[in-house]
């Protein structure tokens, strides 16, 4: 049994949702996917508490909209979870486990083209400018996450849109930045990092 399946058996993923900032109002707790909160007869999240496991949130229902990763911890407001995003929405409507997260065995391999040609670059490691670590673009066009999980942002220092990038989604293959997300309106990323679990 690998370890998502354990994870699955075990119900390690595990997150809370609060109508309200500061963890006040209507609570629910969840260990699967909700693809809207409307179903749930809240109005919106304002609050969360991560337990276990990452998640990604959306502005929307039906996993659309700006990405925001949720990873172990307290989010007791909106700043709290879109941090240096340029993009602030002040809740979410639907979030989903991202189950092939692997911290410690993460590979990416970055184009310089769509439809993952050009030059290439894998990555291991985490990059607060992809810059300053080589790559002579603000944009990647394409690109295949070989292991794990990863989020891009649109600026160094992990600041703007959040793009949440899987091995288990697509087969792991982003052709181009229409691929990146609903909210996806160029393929700027200058920034990237594994997502930890």
């Amino acid at each position: 049994m690998n370890q998502r399946e354990q994870m699955e058996q075990r119900g390690q993923w595990r997150i809370t949702v609060w109508e309200e900032e500061h963890f006040q109002g209507k609570r629910c707790e969840f260990m699967l996917e909700c693809p809207n909160i409307l179903d749930r007869d809240f109005q919106k999240i304002r609050s969360i508490k991560v337990d276990n496991g990452p998640w990604v949130g959306y502005e929307y229902p039906e996993y659309q909209g700006q990405q925001f990763i949720l990873e172990k911890g307290d989010y007791p407001c909106y700043q709290s979870w879109s941090g240096n995003s340029s993009y602030r929405t002040e809740h979410l409507l639907s979030f989903k486990p991202i189950k092939c997260a692997n911290h410690s065995d993460s590979k990416i391999t970055l184009y310089e083209c769509q439809d993952m040609m050009g030059r290439k670059f894998e990555m291991c490691d985490d990059y607060p400018s992809l810059q300053a670590m080589g790559w002579c673009s603000k944009e990647v066009p394409s690109m295949k996450v070989n292991n794990g999980a990863w989020v891009g942002y649109q600026f160094p220092g992990y600041r703007g849109y959040q793009y949440i990038f899987e091995r288990d989604r697509r087969q792991g293959e982003y052709r181009n930045y229409n691929e990146f997300g609903t909210q996806a309106h160029s393929n700027q990323i200058q920034s990237i990092r594994r997502i930890q679990h």
